[in-house]
């Protein structure tokens, strides 16, 4: 195996194993590294809280490639490791086993952790987050033997875990600060949509409520305290509060970071020997005029694409729009494009809501097309995607029309 330095891939999901296959594609022939916190194979994320957690999918099913791609294609992989270190004026990379590793070029992959709640009980047994493989078995454990789930947080991962498991028949009580769920992303009116479907299927939703303690028995949770006193008894809990960008690494590096480490549209920071992709990638959108830092698949599997030829001194743009999907017991839904939580913007509504088979269109106070969400509506994503790159007003009249073709 050649000793010159090579090509580090510093994490060990998707978009590691996209990075790896996208350079070798490109017919780089040198070496190339991965180094990931799990003992996996890297693989997909979506599946721990939709198809594997329902039961209906198994590892293989979302590990992209397979440990024979890895031997055929000469990359190593470091796994149960992580990157501690970068050494920037060396162009090395610290190893917690104690090793060194030289790169030519560098690609930061490290992900997001899920946020905890500062109270007390937060760390208590029968308390869990979902972000692993193992995470996720944990939680289809659970779902055969517990009557009461509290839920944390009605974000995706908490609402498409509560769709789980109660089609696994576990009572399920969800605790939402804001109004409705995902008041932040989606505004009120969409947010009520899935504040509806949950009630529909037997969710306990809660929303303006805060939590104030995980209410603990011999360091087990057995329940939560609401900031009112009110205790709500569980067997167990899910915290499903967002999560946190993995950038300490970046930022001991002297990189610089923000919300996310901050990239160009090349997805280079401003190391250009160092690239950065997926959940810690803050970038400049081209298209959207604006730097954004999404934790959606649909990165992890594309961005790697244009990572990996900014690698090899190409020119390369990631303009893709943002997209992202769930699936919550009858309801399919897919979302393309950007709206900043907070900015100004007007639903538009085409179908219909109470069926729950309609499209909605953020527009912008110029009228123009900014995302659109098509919930049990399918093969209308690529028309999405060209009202909002064509950046033309739209009459608001004639989107909601559906005897209009879009």
């Amino acid at each position: 195996m050649s000793t010159e330095p090579g090509f580090v891939v510093a994490g060990g999901g998707l978009a590691a194993a996209k990075i790896a296959e996208a350079l070798r594609d490109n017919d780089f022939a040198g070496p190339i590294t991965i180094v990931g916190a799990e003992e996996l194979l890297p693989y997909e994320r979506p599946p721990l809280s939709k198809g594997h957690l329902l039961g209906k999918e198994g590892l293989t099913d979302f590990t992209p490639l397979s440990g024979d791609w890895y031997r055929e294609h000469d990359v190593t992989l470091r796994l149960g490791t992580v990157v501690e270190r970068i050494d920037r004026a060396a162009k090395s990379v610290a190893l917690s086993d104690g090793s060194t590793v030289s790169y030519a070029k560098l690609a930061l992959a490290t992900g997001a952790r899920p946020r905890t709640l500062p109270i007390p009980g937060a760390y208590a047994e029968r308390v869990h987050t979902l972000r692993t493989l193992a995470d996720s078995d944990t939680l289809r454990e659970i779902f055969g033997v517990v009557e009461r789930l509290v839920i944390v947080g009605a974000g995706w991962i908490g609402l498409e875990v509560a769709a789980a498991a109660r089609i696994a028949g576990v009572g399920v009580t969800m605790l939402e600060t804001q109004p409705v769920p995902l008041e932040s992303i989606l505004g009120f009116r969409m947010g009520e949509v899935f504040a509806d479907l949950h009630r529909d299927h037997g969710v306990v939703l809660r929303c303006g409520t805060s939590v104030a303690e995980i209410v603990t028995a011999d360091d087990l949770a057995t329940g939560v305290q609401l900031s009112d006193g009110e205790v709500i008894a569980a067997d167990a809990v899910l915290v499903a509060v967002g999560a946190a960008p993995n950038v300490e690494l970046a930022a001991d590096a002297g990189l610089a970071v923000g919300n996310g480490v901050l990239v160009d549209a090349s997805l280079a920071t401003d190391d250009p020997d160092i690239v950065a992709v997926g959940d810690i990638a803050a970038a400049e959108h081209p298209l959207l005029g604006a730097r954004i830092r999404v934790e959606h698949w649909a990165n992890a599997l594309n961005q790697p694409a244009v990572a990996a030829q900014t690698m090899l001194g190409r020119p390369a743009v990631y303009d893709r729009l943002p997209y992202f999907f769930t699936d919550q017991y009858d309801l399919g839904m897919e979302y393309t494009g950007y709206v900043a939580p907070g900015a100004d913007a007007t639903v538009v509504v085409r179908g219909d809501v109470g069926a729950r088979e309609f499209v909605a269109f953020w527009l912008d106070p110029q009228r123009r097309v900014r995302a659109g969400m098509n919930v049990n509506v399918w093969d209308v994503t690529d028309r999405i995607k060209e009202l909002i790159t064509t950046g033309e007003p739209v009459d608001p009249e004639r989107l909601e029309n559906t005897n209009l073709p879009l």
